[in-house]
């Protein structure tokens, strides 16, 4: 008997993420929403060829929109059909999640921006974070706590201090 090892690739299931609004937000809530897509985006979704490092979600007639992300078109599985990388793309979220949505953005300051893309059980999925403006002095703070918290964890780790 011949023990065959098997190579198991550790799949990410993420395709892009938003660091930017994390740096430039604070995230109040998440959320995940579906994301209504033609075959050419999925098959370009599945090579990794996104980006909504300068989208956000727009509210339309009770309705979510993600405007301004960006899937390149492959050469070879859009070649019959026209296609536009920057179209409105309808978010699939229930009606009660829209109104509460809905309702948090009329207050002031208040914007919904996206977070990550990623596949779930074979769809795509759409992090959205409903989210307030950070200023420049908290993103200052942030930083230095950032610093703060590494150094912290080398000190910690160059003095072999157990738990």
């Amino acid at each position: 008997m011949v023990n065959k090892s098997k190579k198991i690739k550790k799949i990410s299931n993420t395709i892009a993420v938003n660091k930017k609004a994390r740096h430039d937000y604070f995230i109040e809530q998440s959320l995940e929403a579906g994301l209504s897509l033609e075959g050419w985006e999925v098959k370009s979704l599945r090579e990794g060829k996104a980006q909504i490092k300068e989208s956000y979600v727009i509210l339309k007639d009770n309705e979510m929109f993600l405007f301004g992300a960006h899937f390149s078109p492959l050469n070879s599985a859009s070649t019959h059909i026209l296609t536009d990388p920057t179209r409105l793309r309808k978010l699939l979220l229930n009606r009660l999640e829209i109104n509460r949505i809905r309702d948090k953005v009329n207050q002031k300051g208040a914007t919904v921006v996206p977070l990550k893309l990623y596949w779930a059980r074979g769809k795509v999925k759409l992090e959205i974070g409903l989210a307030k403006g950070k200023k420049s002095h908290d993103k200052r703070q942030d930083i230095k706590e950032r610093d703060w918290n590494r150094d912290k964890q080398r000190a910690l780790k160059d003095k072999n201090i157990p738990r």
